[in-house]
């Protein structure tokens, strides 16, 4: 049996950032993602054209990991383990939190002009969704 995933397989990362007087460029190369992310990206997406008011998110993967930067803006993102909560607020294009299956997530409190990208370690597949917070709690207790 695995052990159970917990809030605490979701760290904050620092991401590759380069800064001179040109301004800044931060990467995720190959490199990057062997010494930084427990899983190899396949999909990429990012969200834009929020609101204040929006939210995003409120499920969780059975079997997907992300990886969630804030490239512009800023905004809150709230991960749950059925047992323990904990709110990051996404503010730093340099900064990502990586994100286990079986983790409940909502992003909220976007700023205007906010881009959240985010990197999955698979395809979207609608059954790999809990969009449901009871059944997500039921599921997190096995």
């Amino acid at each position: 049996m695995r052990d159970k995933i917990t809030i605490c397989n979701c760290v904050v990362i620092e991401l590759p950032t380069y800064t001179d007087n040109r301004g800044s460029l931060t990467l995720v190369d190959n490199e990057a993602v062997r010494q930084l992310l427990p899983f190899k990206p396949e999909r990429v997406f990012w969200i834009h054209g929020t609101t204040p008011s929006t939210v995003r998110g409120q499920h969780a993967h059975r079997s997907c990991w992300e990886m969630v930067c804030a490239v512009s803006g800023s905004f809150r993102l709230t991960l749950n383990d059925g047992t323990e909560e904990k709110t990051f607020l996404m503010d730093s294009p340099s900064k990502g939190v990586i994100i286990s299956p079986m983790v409940w997530c909502r992003l909220h409190d976007f700023a205007p002009s906010t881009v959240c990208l985010t990197l999955a370690s698979g395809d979207y597949d609608e059954e790999g969704y809990i969009n449901d917070y009871e059944q997500f709690k039921k599921a997190s207790k096995k």
